[in-house]
């Protein structure tokens, strides 16, 4: 048992939702039996794989790119949605046994506990890069089912046109200057969300969020929606954003900082059982270990493998979420009661 699967071990009896799962896992039957040049001449021969993921759709886009680059015999798609819409898909395409999905890539430990302990969601990963020394594998694999991938790590953001001074922690941003132009993430539903509302209660104060919800905050369902937000100027500051590496970079106002003590959530990959594209979604998952899939999706988030640019943060070293505090009652009765003091 990996240093990450204790962690998540400790968790989430009680969650049932895949509970009923079990039907039929697809007909793909898993990757061919043989060497990996025999998983990639059986990838190229399948021609196209498909990426369910929760990351953001610039560094999506630069995976399909750099993917399709190295690989160019295979078409990937993608469909980007946060986990809540994410994860249900998996469970119906698992359950009829008509899959989509090729990869699925979410941040809800609480899921891929459940998912793990049912066995029948995920297929084992055979690619070689995950056996990589610069990979730590014994701290980044689950049960050879699940890679870590990526962590997003949220940083404070700024439009530097309202806020040329910045920001330095978390307590700046609750100032009464900036009563309507503070932007916050909706958790309601994202267990990685409700993971990081409770992150910050404990760390900045438990009264934290009620401060920020009596400056009538704006609320967006995702950090992609804020740093829109925050480029257009309607917001000003925000607690809770990934760091605006590419915003910065292409001249936008804003500006980021990591607080003292950041906040971060794993994205978990794993090749489904249920995908048509059993070989495909092995090469996707090796490749996105590499240091190009590794440059292509990390511009600002944790990376997995040292030195990759725009990375912000290892991987390896954002804590994994504590499913206990997780579990759906969990999630919906903070969901509840976030919405009492924000909406």
């Amino acid at each position: 048992m990996t240093r990450a699967l204790a962690a998540i071990t400790a968790a989430v009896a009680t969650v049932t939702m895949l509970a009923a799962c079990g039907g039929d896992t697809g007909a793909s039957g898993g990757p061919v039996d043989g060497s990996w040049d025999d998983v990639v001449a059986a990838a190229k021969s399948e021609g196209k794989v498909t990426l369910y993921s929760s990351q953001k759709p610039a560094n999506l886009e630069a995976l399909k790119k750099a993917f399709e680059a190295e690989y160019p015999e295979i078409a990937l798609d993608f469909v980007r949605g946060t986990d809540v819409d994410i994860n249900p898909k998996v469970e119906t395409e698992n359950r009829t046994g008509k899959g989509i999905a090729d990869v699925h890539m979410q941040t809800d430990a609480a899921w891929m506990k459940t998912a793990a302990e049912s066995g029948t969601y995920t297929s084992d990963l055979v690619g070689p890069a995950l056996t990589a020394p610069d990979y730590q594998p014994e701290k980044s694999l689950i049960d050879d089912q699940f890679a870590l991938t990526s962590a997003a790590v949220f940083s404070l953001g700024w439009n530097t046109d309202a806020v040329p001074a910045g920001l330095r922690t978390p307590q700046d941003v609750v100032n009464p200057a900036y009563r309507g132009k503070i932007g916050v993430v909706n958790p309601t539903g994202i267990a990685s969300y409700v993971d990081m509302y409770r992150y910050f209660a404990k760390t900045y104060g438990e009264d934290y969020w009620k401060q920020i919800a009596a400056l009538s905050p704006r609320i967006y369902p995702s950090a992609l929606g804020v740093a829109q937000a925050l480029t257009s100027g309607e917001i000003w500051v925000t607690p809770t954003v990934q760091p605006l590496v590419t915003e910065v970079d292409n001249g936008a106002p804003v500006n980021w900082a990591l607080p003292p003590s950041p906040w971060g959530t794993p994205w978990y990959t794993s090749a489904l059982s249920a995908a048509p594209n059993p070989n495909a979604a092995q090469v996707l998952v090796d490749f996105m270990i590499t240091r190009a899939g590794q440059t292509a999706l990390n511009s600002g988030y944790a990376a997995v493998l040292p030195d990759i640019p725009g990375a912000v943060a290892r991987a390896q070293d954002i804590a994994t979420p504590d499913t206990d505090n997780l579990t759906p009652d969990k999630v919906r009765e903070f969901s509840q009661s976030w919405a009492e003091d924000f909406q």
